[in-house]
């Protein structure tokens, strides 16, 4: 994985103590809060309903189990023993001291790590597919790719006060693991006919109170090309995205605005222009040296069919259960990717705690797992594992509570922390979330439903990814009652769809009964093989609309 150069630590040591004596400012009244809240929002500090919030990054979502062992001392020192892991790849902690932020700051940045552009009107963390250097298809690791964006976008001079804040995200691989088309930029790495790589980048795709699917801009831009086609679209985005009006800042309002045929010309005459100036062509060389940053690492010669794997997948129930769900392909043979749930049954999506965090680094260090990932659906990744050492990885998960067999299944439910933390949020998404974790705990069940993406947001900005829910529940505000508005048809994968709001909202005592009644229908309407998803599309809305509000027709008569 990268690590800084002589540059990066010294910009992140510069700003974590410029920032420390703007809270001491703070602290002494010398700031007031409306003084001090641009300050803080461009350190990734946030102040929520009942505490201050921060925001670390975890750029492309990777870790090392040094890194993963400062989250969990700062959990353990600073916060209330947890920390939680969002839908941007990165961590948060709800409960800091405003007086223990620089302290913070400090511990976080001798693992190199930082709270740098997780807020504000920038690019915001890069992000990037979970399996990244692991995954079987993948035609470049997406990560070099977010790594050169990354060192381009931070503090960039032009970009650190756009209309709006802006996201982008890589894929490396025909099957889509990073939402690319959810994305003001999204980056597929891709091969051309003659079997160049290069980039097709869709932009003006996002969620929030107006969704988009993102469109392709360019079908291929060349490897020494893709900075100066990214600076042009920033631009034309920082000089005519509106800033008259929060809710239509955005670049997916531009793009529709103007229309992708005059945005497409727009965005190449300012590449044109950048590419006469030749200052950003991308040198192969450099390239190649942040590359290196990211060679996988020496794989053992093995076979692909492990005996001591076989034989647990068929004596152990659980460990079978488990195999089934949380483990994928890898490009080397005799390996497996392991995704380590976040969601045990009634348990907070994407908290894991001080002790679990530790437990890991043990984990990671044992059976000489270099990385660990954080995935945009609130889980983490073992990127490399041997199929020899799957049992004994197992049982150590068991014990720290972070071996649930249901990844991709209706139990792994992503959700945002809803009305508990957030001042934005218009109602509770965790408990929502916790029930239907209840609801659907039994294995089979699962099972038999199949793959289900159930995501959740407690308000309009989608943190929790609602709109590219196969069942999507967002929470809305009724005269100071919590509602939950009921979505389906969504996906952020490749093919990517935007979910359809079915009806009128559900209380709070209805919107779990609703879903699972949606989900029985499908069970009777589907065709051999079909997921959720896939009946849904054949289908159409109305039959899930039907039955969603049967008990409130029942109850009419």
């Amino acid at each position: 994985m990268y690590r800084y150069d002589e540059f990066d630590a010294r910009l992140v040591s510069e700003r974590v103590e410029q920032f420390a004596r703007q809270i001491e400012r703070r602290l002494k009244g010398e700031l007031s809060e409306d003084e001090f809240k641009p300050l803080r929002l461009m350190n990734g500090l946030y102040l929520q309903l009942h505490a201050y919030m921060l925001r670390v990054a975890i750029p492309y979502g990777t870790l090392s189990s040094s890194q993963l062992h400062m989250l969990a001392h700062v959990a353990r020192r600073y916060d209330k023993g947890y920390g939680h892991f969002t839908t941007r790849q990165n961590i948060q902690y709800h409960w800091p001291r405003l007086i223990d932020v620089p302290e913070i700051l400090r511990d976080l940045a001798s693992v190199q790590m930082h709270s740098l552009q997780t807020s504000g009107n920038c690019i915001r963390n890069v992000t990037a597919d979970q399996f990244a250097g692991a995954a079987a298809d993948e035609i470049e690791d997406p990560r070099i790719l977010a790594e050169i964006v990354r060192q381009w976008s931070s503090l960039h001079p032009e970009f650190s006060f756009l209309p709006r804040k802006f996201k982008i995200a890589v894929s490396g691989t025909p099957e889509d693991r990073a939402a690319v088309r959810f994305h003001d930029i999204g980056i597929e790495i891709i091969r051309s006919d003659h079997g160049e790589t290069g980039y097709r980048v869709f932009v003006g795709g996002g969620m929030g109170r107006t969704p988009y699917l993102g469109l392709c801009i360019a079908d291929f831009v060349a490897r020494e090309d893709i900075l100066a086609y990214l600076e042009a679209i920033l631009r034309v985005y920082n000089m005519e995205g509106r800033r008259d009006n929060i809710f239509k800042a955005r670049i997916k309002i531009l793009v529709n605005a103007l229309g992708l045929d005059n945005m497409r010309a727009r965005v190449w005459r300012e590449f044109e222009e950048i590419k006469k100036e030749g200052s950003l062509n991308l040198p192969e060389q450099e390239r190649a040296r942040i590359a290196a940053y990211f060679a996988p690492p020496e794989f053992e010669p093995l076979p692909d069919t492990c005996l001591e794997f076989e034989t647990a997948c068929s004596g152990d129930g659980d460990f079978a259960a488990w195999s089934r769900h949380n483990l994928s392909p890898h490009r080397a043979p005799g390996y497996a990717i392991v995704t380590v749930s976040l969601k045990p049954v009634g348990g907070v999506p994407g908290d894991c705690s001080a002790d679990q965090m530790d437990g890991l680094v043990q984990l990671m260090d044992e059976f000489g797992i270099a990385e660990i990932r954080v995935t945009h659906e609130q889980n983490l990744v073992l990127p490399h594992v041997r199929k020899k050492d799957l049992p004994a990885l197992h049982d150590q998960l068991e014990r720290l509570g972070l071996a649930s067999p249901n990844s991709g299944l209706a139990s792994d439910i992503i959700c945002c922390p809803g009305l508990d933390y957030c001042d934005l949020a218009n109602a509770r998404s965790i408990p929502i979330a916790q029930d239907l974790s209840r609801r659907f705990s039994d294995l089979d069940r699962q099972e038999e439903i199949g793959e289900l993406k159930i995501k959740m947001s407690g308000c309009i900005n989608a943190c929790g990814h609602h709109h590219a829910g196969h069942i999507g529940i967002l929470g809305v505000d009724k005269k100071g009652v919590e509602f939950y508005q009921l979505q389906l048809g969504g996906s952020g994968a490749e093919d990517a769809t935007i979910a359809e709001i079915i009806g009128p909202a559900f209380s709070k005592d209805e919107i779990v009964d609703a879903v699972e009644r949606v989900i029985t229908a499908y069970l009777r309407l589907r065709q051999p093989g079909e997921r959720f998803l896939d009946c849904y599309r054949r289908l159409g809305l109305e039959p899930f609309k039907n039955v969603a509000y049967l008990e409130q027709l029942h109850a009419a008569y």
